[in-house]
């Protein structure tokens, strides 16, 4: 017996031996890398770049620097990251050039704006089919992007993109930027789910053109089911560690994945989403977003809206990752199981909407987090218009009052109270969906807001503020500011009142609201809509343009001699007695076209808004 402990003591001395002494492992070779990366910060020229495709994916242990290399400790585990661009692929794009090349707009003739183009897809199909399925695009993330490194080992996974009737050019656009801007080990694989499309090109001629690109394959559904279960039904075939959704008309950008799945890989519980970029309806132009990195919000009539990053959650470096309280919807990923053990979407949940929410709201409830990533960018197009019709009896409506039923307890009342409608809406059996709540223990809605979104209330309060002037706005001459007949980008204009001929109610089209938010926008106090008086210089029209919330052009303030004065233009609201149009002007206290009339004040707020501005 003796002997055998002996001998196990020799073994065991013998293997320590190794560890601490021999070139290749342990304690030696940490200190050689140690001393490596030492010499190179201390001035040490790297190699240069690396080699792409699979070609380059066999090489790369010969030909990556140290200096790609990094050692990240977690706790007791050395994590290595490393360059993941593929700089061949990148030498090839910035090669390119033709049609909407480095995502450059595309010269559009009045024959290409014909309304046939848009009609099936809500953009310009045939603009969309002179360009390259294989188009390069401009590389715009933040400069620091190209320098960081991310984790060596991270899980695999698998693009899920729904379709309905999607044009050819736009589905394989996606599908080859996907693939030609994404590491290939990290692709499982690519998953188009057809929601029963019925146009004949995504049938037999997509079959054959997608059976000759490898890990790319088609699920179908048996009858149309909407975003939301074709997504779901994706997910349930998916065979890669990460769920990553796209929509069918996007553009994967420059080394948009890894920096996606680094998060995943460090906190399997996190949500992420890539910056969705624009690309243009008509011309297929390639740009950022207004205001580019914000948190994603919603107002209380559920709207999603950005808004600015507060200055607590800004970080030395910009390209860093942000949390989010609300994702935009169709772009994201999620580790597979962590998806599953939320439940994935409510399937209660129907065709499309709302279920962003859903998905945001549960996440950060139940223990997991969200977050935005400025380094990886995906161009996504918005649709014109909606080309499809939806079956009948499903509504928008219904969707958000069954996310709100589920997971905004008490708030749910601030939404009823802005859509009354929302009351008596049937949302089907919840049971199942708050018993999943209850056995997660997620948090209350509550804790969601003073918590995740406690920066909201500033941009959208639960409790509107008192507006500073609402009703009819006349001119001196006793006529109306209407807009009944105008939409975004519209002129105002005054037409006869109405309110007196037995149309007063807070949609007629001359009812207004001078906001808390310093705007004007048609409407009672209650029932705002989302378009706000707007104007660019002293000469311009006004005109009613989608509010933002910013101020700027949509900036007012009511005088006390009764002008409405635009502080950016430095000029006041004016109109045509001829045309009857309303436009800016520059400010004359003794032009009776000048002088506005609110039918409701509230002097409080007016005073408020005019301090310290010699109004």
């Amino acid at each position: 017996m003796r002997r055998k402990e002996k001998r196990l003591l020799q073994i065991v001395g013998l293997v320590l031996a190794a560890l601490v002494f021999l070139p290749n492992v342990g304690l030696w070779s940490l200190y050689r890398e140690k001393h490596t990366e030492d010499n190179l910060a201390a001035g040490a020229v790297a190699p240069g770049a690396v080699m792409g495709g699979e070609a380059a994916a066999a090489a790369r242990p010969q030909v990556l620097p140290v200096r790609e290399k990094k050692e990240v400790n977690f706790g007791e585990h050395v994590l290595k990251r490393k360059d993941w661009h593929d700089y061949e692929a990148i030498k090839r794009d910035a090669a390119r050039t033709g049609n909407g090349e480095q995502g450059k707009p595309f010269p559009i003739t009045d024959s290409d704006r014909a309304e046939q183009a848009y009609r099936e897809n809500g953009f310009n199909i045939y603009v969309s089919n002179k360009i390259s399925l294989n188009r390069s695009l401009p590389d715009i993330r933040h400069s620091n992007c190209k320098n960081k490194l991310y984790l060596e080992k991270m899980p695999n996974t698998s693009i899920i993109i729904p379709f309905h009737n999607e044009g050819w050019s736009s589905l394989l656009r996606t599908v080859h930027s996907v693939l030609n801007r994404s590491p290939p080990e990290l692709i499982a694989e690519v998953v188009l789910v057809d929601d029963f499309s019925d146009k004949e090109h995504l049938k037999t001629p997509l079959e054959q053109y997608i059976a000759r690109i490898p890990k790319v394959r088609i699920v179908r559904t048996k009858k149309r089911e909407g975003l939301i279960r074709t997504r779901m039904l994706g997910a349930s075939v998916a065979i890669g560690d990460v769920l990553t959704f796209l929509d069918s008309h996007c553009e994967a950008n420059v080394n948009w994945l890894p920096p996606l799945l680094d998060r995943i890989a460090q906190n399997h519980k996190t949500i992420v989403c890539p910056m969705i970029d624009v690309i243009d309806h008509d011309h297929f132009g390639y740009e950022t977003q207004a205001g580019d990195a914000m948190r994603g919000a919603f107002d209380w009539e559920m709207y999603y809206k950005r808004i600015p990053i507060p200055p607590e959650l800004q970080k030395p470096d910009p390209s860093d990752p942000f949390e989010s309280p609300v994702m935009a919807g169709g772009l994201f990923a999620v580790d597979r199981r962590w998806f599953s053990e939320l439940g994935g979407y409510d399937t209660g949940l129907e065709i499309w909407g709302g279920e962003q929410y859903e998905i945001s709201f549960k996440v950060w409830m139940c223990g997991g987090q969200m977050e935005d990533i400025p380094c990886s960018r995906v161009g996504h197009i918005y649709r014109k218009y909606v080309p499809y019709t939806v079956p009948g009896g499903v509504s928008l409506a219904r969707n958000l009052k069954r996310v709100a039923e589920v997971w905004m307890d008490e708030y749910a009342e601030y939404i009823y109270q802005r859509r009354p409608e929302y009351r008596h809406l049937s949302v089907g059996d919840v049971t199942a969906q708050k018993e999943m709540r209850n056995k997660l223990n997620c948090k209350s809605f509550k804790w969601f807001m003073s918590e995740v979104a406690w920066d909201l209330p500033k941009y959208y309060p639960p409790v509107e503020p008192p507006a500073a002037a609402w009703g009819e706005i006349r001119s001196a001459a006793g006529l109306c500011v209407d807009t009944r007949h105008g939409g975004s980008g519209s002129q105002l204009r005054l037409e006869a009142c109405q309110k007196g001929n037995g149309d007063g109610s807070w949609n007629s089209g001359q009812i207004f609201t001078f906001s808390w938010r310093e705007d004007i926008r048609p409407g009672d106090p209650l029932h705002t809509k989302k378009l706000c008086f707007d104007a660019i210089s002293h000469r311009s029209p006004v005109t009613l343009y989608d509010c933002h919330g910013m101020k700027g052009n949509q900036l007012w303030r009511y005088r006390k001699d009764r002008s409405l004065y635009h502080p950016i233009s430095n000029s006041c609201m004016d109109y045509g007695t001829a045309d009857r149009k309303i436009f800016m002007n520059i400010c004359n206290p003794l032009s009776q076209t000048q002088q506005w009339i609110f039918e409701h004040t509230n002097s409080t707020v007016l005073l408020k808004f005019n301090k310290n501005t010699d109004l």
